[in-house]
């Protein structure tokens, strides 16, 4: 191939397929080379071309497929050898994705780039149990907090998370859910304060734990979570079993 090729950096939403945007299918399916993570399904996978090569570079927790700096080598390899990549990664590529530290390994390789965002794990988790993540009434402000920080425990503002009138979203919040539900009810949020963790969002296998800061720990000791899992901390967390009680009580009255 002559000149360099590109990379798009391609979000690939929350895991169902169908809700990769239209661009990002767009793109995938230009791309001669298919790097990709481990939270992306095959049925995302199925979009690129029969011919792409596919390139699993994966991560979980403490278990590293290929180093991120390898990843930054394989892309730029890759795209200076002409060829068109697609860097696919779950949810956004710009939230908890290390997207921007790509973008930076793109651009001092001088190497053309485009990012493609995609659905959000909050977001979409979210939506597939209709629980609004803002609310008039409940939550006028949304923060997206990681659950754990590439040495160890996040160095979050507690204070700050701990103020009302907002929804908490931590992204891998099953890692430390009980010191997250310790740290928040210790820095003034009130134990009873709904919380629910969902894993595996927007799969057929997807499972929602619904409880409190206090009691959510508890009923999901001693399960194993395969999957990610997003914890969401705020009134409007449990503003859906609200609506599905009632619904349910119409229906039998």
């Amino acid at each position: 191939m002559d000149g360099p090729g590109r990379v798009y950096l391609i979000g690939a939403g929350p895991g169902d397929p169908e809700l990769m945007t239209l661009k990002a299918v767009r793109r995938l399916r230009e791309a001669d080379v298919v790097l990709h993570d481990r939270l992306v399904g095959e049925g995302v996978l199925a979009f690129a071309r029969p011919d792409a090569e596919r390139v699993f570079v994966g991560k979980r927790r403490a278990h590293h497929h290929m180093r991120q700096v390898e990843i930054h080598e394989l892309m730029v390899r890759r795209a200076l050898r002409g060829q068109t990549v697609a860097r696919l990664k779950g949810g956004d590529p710009m939230i908890f994705g290390r997207g921007g530290e790509e973008v930076e390994a793109l651009i001092e390789a001088g190497v053309p780039f485009e990012v493609v965002p995609g659905v959000t794990a909050a977001a979409g988790c979210a939506a597939e149990y209709a629980l609004p993540l803002t609310h008039r009434d409940h939550a006028q402000s949304l923060t997206l907090v990681t659950g754990h920080a590439k040495d160890g425990e996040p160095h979050l503002d507690w204070p700050s998370l701990c103020r009302p009138g907002q929804t908490l979203a931590f992204y891998m919040g099953h890692t430390a859910l009980e010191r997250l539900c310790a740290r928040l009810v210790t820095h003034g949020l009130r134990p009873d304060l709904p919380a629910t963790l969902i894993e595996n969002g927007t799969l057929p296998q997807s499972r929602r734990h619904a409880g409190t800061l206090t009691t959510l720990p508890r009923l999901v000791a001693g399960l194993t979570f395969d999957g990610p899992a997003l914890l969401l901390v705020g009134e409007v967390a449990g503003l859906a079993c609200v609506r599905q009680a009632a619904v349910a009580a119409a229906a039998a009255g």
